[in-house]
């Protein structure tokens, strides 16, 4: 076997360096036909609604089409800055998590809308604090649990951390107040810890308390617990607390097969609250009937789908960062979708929670789309770092000689360590994606 000199390794891993990622064409496809089934339907939902508050007719969908437009530019840039930066400056998230949600309370700056604090005043838009907390927690989170992947699993103190900064937030939301979004919080913090090595039986000793505390919560205010008690018999009380799921139950039977036709259903003309909103499904349902639930749960369960399953790969890879921010991601849509599906077919009581891309929101619609985008971004590295593990291995095949196999995964790695040294100087810069990821030792 004859064995590759140094400026022969230097070629090849020179070769590696050129290559470049694709961003995967099952999210980008799924995120877009949920994007453009979202314009549909806020613009049939919504001009009931917009002719009752004498808006305009396309007040809400030029407010939705804003927030696609930003929040796409954002996008734009989440896919081309590489994931070592964003982790680099993770303890900003952090920090920002905070900031946002207590700028919410300071007046002139804080927005009150049906008696909460939740939005910020931007001028062009009021803009839903806790979005943006969805997703730079995620970061932080994912941050945190890839430095301390060794000690997940078998540390105590290592979860305690993740928990007191989400126990923390939610208490925030608690004040707004934002029952549903405190909820998805920790929904999302709770697997991510489980997906990054925590055992189960320690995060169900300490989940139980908590979830012990969001049922008092529920129990002790009255409002809360008139939404779940509603859920249960919604057409024991139909033009009170139930009217507004008795309405969504039927324009989902309405729906039948095929649906009544874009634009024709008749339950949104009833202008029951929030028609654009959180229950734009029911009209969803009644339009296009049950063969369009199937197709947009099928957009959902694909772009879920695949985030779990570039987490995964990213996992595998040993690139943990990655991996979890995917997996974070994966989860907030899904768990978001899943409550706000099962609210408009009377599953579970009413959580405020908007359908991601298909809901009027402007917060929600512009974070969701930004999230895509770094989605997108774990999807390409993923892609780049796979290619160049194959390339070095096609390339140092070729310097073998014939019949010998495959060299050594070592002399992958060392050629990245060549030409890491050769651009950098002795000690090549950390965190860099290399050919090393073919080392399976």
């Amino acid at each position: 076997m004859t064995i590759a000199k140094p400026h022969e390794l230097h070629a090849q891993a020179t070769r590696l360096e050129v290559l470049e990622g694709r961003y995967d064409r099952w999210i980008l496809a799924a995120a877009l036909a949920l994007v453009v089934l979202g314009v549909v339907m806020v613009t049939s939902a919504s001009m009931g609604v917009a002719e009752a508050l004498h808006v305009g007719d396309f007040h809400f969908v030029q407010k939705h089409l804003l927030a696609l437009g930003l929040g796409g530019a954002i996008a734009w840039l989440a896919m081309h800055v590489e994931l070592k930066t964003i982790e680099k400056h993770q303890h900003l998230a952090l920090v920002a998590c905070f900031v946002l949600l207590a700028l919410v309370f300071v007046p002139g700056f804080g927005v009150r809308v049906n008696g909460a604090r939740r939005w910020l005043n931007f001028v062009v838009l009021n803009f839903q604090a806790v979005e943006a907390v969805k997703l730079l927690l995620i970061v932080w989170t994912a941050s945190y649990l890839a430095r301390r992947k060794d000690e997940i699993a078998a540390q105590w103190s290592s979860l305690f951390k993740p928990m007191g900064v989400v126990g923390v937030l939610v208490l925030m939301l608690l004040a707004q107040p934002d029952f549903g979004s405190s909820a998805l919080l920790l929904a999302i913090v709770g697997c991510m810890i489980f997906l990054g090595g925590a055992s189960w039986k320690k995060l169900a000793l300490l989940g139980a308390p908590v979830v012990a505390a969001f049922i008092a919560i529920a129990v002790l205010e009255p409002y809360r617990l008139a939404r779940i008690t509603s859920f249960r018999e919604p057409f024991q009380d139909p033009f009170g607390s139930g009217y507004q799921l008795v309405q969504a139950l039927i324009a989902i039977g309405r729906g039948e097969w095929f649906g009544v036709g874009l634009g024709a259903s008749v339950q949104k003309l009833q202008a029951f609250p929030e028609v654009h909103t959180d229950f734009i499904f029911s009209v969803l349902a009644e339009e296009l009937g049950f063969a369009g639930v199937v197709a947009t749960l099928t957009l959902f369960t694909v772009l879920v789908g695949r985030a779990f399953w570039i987490g995964l790969r990213c996992m595998t890879l040993r690139r943990q960062f990655a991996g979890l921010v995917a997996f974070g991601i994966g989860i907030w849509i899904g768990v978001q979708a899943t409550v706000s599906i099962g609210v408009n077919l009377g599953l579970l009581p009413t959580k405020g929670l908007t359908l991601p891309l298909i809901s009027y929101g402007s917060s929600s619609t512009l974070m969701t789309i930004v999230a895509l985008g770094l989605l997108l971004r774990v999807s390409y590295e993923l892609d780049r770092a796979e290619r160049q593990v194959q390339r070095a291995r096609g390339d140092l095949r070729q310097i073998d000689e014939p019949g010998e196999g495959v060299l050594p995964a070592t002399l992958v790695a060392e050629a990245a360590r060549s030409s890491a040294r050769a651009r950098t100087g002795p000690i090549a810069r950390p965190g860099r994606v290399e050919p090393v990821l073919g080392d399976r030792r």
